[in-house]
């Protein structure tokens, strides 16, 4: 099964919303095997968008990610990395669909509850950057039979 990583931002914490987002994950059957709250600064956040660090705005994003604590969660399932940025919705929450994170929780392009990495490759830098290996649980979940068909799980 994939992993990926998810941070709550805080846009999603000072609203109190946190709870709303990690019911959608169980509720779409996604394991969460990690699970931290944390303060970034600004070294982690050149690192995490180093894609990004020479634009304007980046001050403006880094300011934002850091104004509260963030929960940071690895999420594990069969093509998770897909499943939960359609979840997520576009990076707009005014133009995110209805019924995806974004659509129903946001309105802003930049304060838009949620990151989730945008592929498996990225999704393993990601989690390390975040996470040391001891912090992720891997285990089973007893309702796996219920979330997934045997061809899904050996697909």
């Amino acid at each position: 099964m994939e992993q990926t990583l998810v941070i709550l931002k805080p846009s999603c914490v000072a609203r109190g919303l946190m709870g709303n987002v990690i019911s959608r994950i169980e509720n779409k059957g996604i394991i969460i095997t990690a699970m931290k709250m944390m303060q970034l600064d600004e070294k982690i956040l050149r690192e995490h968008y180093a894609h990004l660090v020479d634009r304007p705005f980046f001050p403006e994003l880094a300011a934002s990610m850091m104004a509260t604590p963030v929960l940071c969660l690895v999420l594990k399932g069969v093509d998770v990395v897909n499943v939960f940025r359609k979840m997520t919705g576009v990076t707009n929450g005014r133009k995110a669909e209805p019924g995806t994170i974004r659509g129903d929780l946001s309105m802003s392009g930049q304060a838009n509850i949620v990151h989730a990495s945008d592929s498996v490759e990225n999704a393993k830098i990601e989690i390390s950057r975040f996470f040391r290996p001891d912090e992720i649980m891997d285990y089973t979940p007893a309702n796996l039979g219920f979330l997934y068909s045997e061809d899904d799980l050996n697909a």
